[in-house]
């Protein structure tokens, strides 16, 4: 009787050391799972606000947060907080507050993430990403203050989200289309996106070579985010880029937007290409221009938004709701978000069928949802206008059936793991169906 409980305890032991084991190695051998925090969540009043209290029930799914973001000085080149008043030591010293956070969670890496659209200001933001990379002088500025900014506040590396301009949206179009259209092209050409693309291209790959150099020492690592819209065959040497990031974090979604594609609702993040679309506005080829290119599959990242786009429909949207499908620009706001044509998942949820809603008529009528048994291209759900001409709406988002699906992708093809973009518009309160941060639970357990 002895003995067997001493082997009871001993199996006991031995199990809770492999636990440990495992969380303790997760951020670096196994899947990673890169949490993004948008600081500036922080700032919003009521229920959309987010502060770093509200994200650490998350952070056991992660072995990586992401605090974001960064920017770029239009005049020095420096890196900069976007918020000093928020971030910095002598403000609210939000750097401080989540680096400190790996003193609960030793298994995680926090990481200051660096543009993603973030920084903005000028009207073609991205052109002092570009301008910084034309000089020898400025680019040094920009490694110093990034090594200088990690060190002071200790952060574990940097993810460069980089400003490039976009590729401009492109209709979708039958087969009639384009053929007119490849004849037109013959008259008219396309247009350059960016005169300078070889220099940039290069200077984008010295960048990142001097990045890694600067961090050796202290070991901090560096990550690249291929931000949606831009053309990797046009602003990035990926042979050379590879062995000097530690992963890429392909942010495979807002394929199609309101914004872009105002006439025009459709898939945001499929996972492979719907019949008849613009070739390469998915993840699976994202994944593969990087893989084909000698990126080892463990390197590469795949991102899960957390967050729908969506559009208004109007009276010759039709009433199939299948995609793509006419459309007349954002649909409005939500309550949280205060963005037409997007919405956190907690206010997708509140939209579809559920209790609160199935008597409420106009605006507040429940959407239907149409799932995606293919799990290739995931959910949508829609409302007709009705007759009026109002209260049409077209809503493409990730659940997290749909997040486990892209999850089972990342693992059936042997990626680096997920990113999920952002943890603030998760459902972090657990209002639609009693857990929190759904989301990121669904894709974690499926990988």
């Amino acid at each position: 009787m002895w003995s067997v409980w001493r082997l009871g305890v001993l199996a006991l032991v031995l199990g809770m050391l492999e636990v440990s084991s495992v969380q303790g190695q997760n951020a670096t051998t196994g899947p990673k799972v890169l949490c993004y925090y948008d600081g500036s969540n922080a700032l919003r009043e009521g229920l959309g606000k987010v502060t770093v209290s509200d994200i650490e029930l998350a952070l056991p799914f992660c072995t990586h947060l992401m605090y974001g973001y960064a920017g770029v000085n239009a005049e020095t080149y420096r890196l900069r907080s976007l918020n000093e008043d928020l971030d910095l030591d002598s403000g609210k010293s939000h750097f401080r507050a989540v680096t400190t956070l790996k003193r609960r969670y030793p298994g995680l890496k926090v990481f200051l993430s660096v543009g993603n659209y973030r920084d903005l200001g000028e009207e073609k933001p991205f052109e002092k990403y570009l301008t910084l990379l034309e000089s020898g002088g400025s680019r040094t500025a920009f490694v110093n203050s990034a090594y200088s900014l990690l060190k002071t506040y200790e952060f574990d590396g940097l993810d460069l989200a980089w400003q490039f301009p976009q590729t401009k949206p492109k209709r979708i179009r039958g087969w009639t289309g384009k053929v007119w259209h490849g004849f037109k092209k013959l008259f008219t050409g396309d247009s350059v996106l960016d005169p300078k693309a070889d220099e940039h291209r290069e200077e984008f790959t010295a960048l990142v070579r001097d990045l890694k150099n600067a961090f050796l020492h202290d070991k901090f690592q560096l990550g690249y985010t291929q931000l949606p819209h831009v053309n990797q065959t046009i602003f990035l040497d990926i042979p050379l880029l590879k062995d000097n990031i530690d992963y890429v974090n392909v942010a495979a979604y807002d394929q199609q937007t309101p914004e872009r594609n105002p006439k025009e609702g459709d898939y945001t993040a499929p996972i492979y290409e719907p019949t008849e679309r613009v070739v390469g506005n998915n993840v699976d080829d994202k994944v593969k221009a990087w893989h084909s290119q000698g990126t080892p599959l463990d390197k590469i990242v795949v991102g899960i938004a957390t967050y729908g786009r969506g559009w208004r429909l109007v009276g010759d949207s039709g009433i199939t709701g299948v995609p793509p499908i006419p459309a007349d620009g954002p649909s409005p706001a939500g309550p949280y978000t205060n963005v037409p044509g997007f919405y956190s998942f907690g206010e997708v949820s509140a939209k579809l069928p559920n209790p609160g809603n199935a008597n409420l008529k106009g605006a507040e009528y429940p959407l239907r949802k149409i799932n995606d048994p293919t799990k290739r291209f995931g959910p949508y759900a829609f409302r007709i206008p009705d007759e009026n001409d109002e209260h049409g709406i077209w809503l493409s988002y990730e659940d997290p059936e749909s997040a486990g699906n892209k999850a089972a992708y990342v693992k059936a093809k042997g990626l680096g793991g997920i990113s999920i973009n952002d943890l603030g518009l998760d459902d972090f309160r657990g209002t639609c169906s009693g857990d929190k941060f759904p989301i990121l639970r669904a894709a974690k357990y499926r990988l």
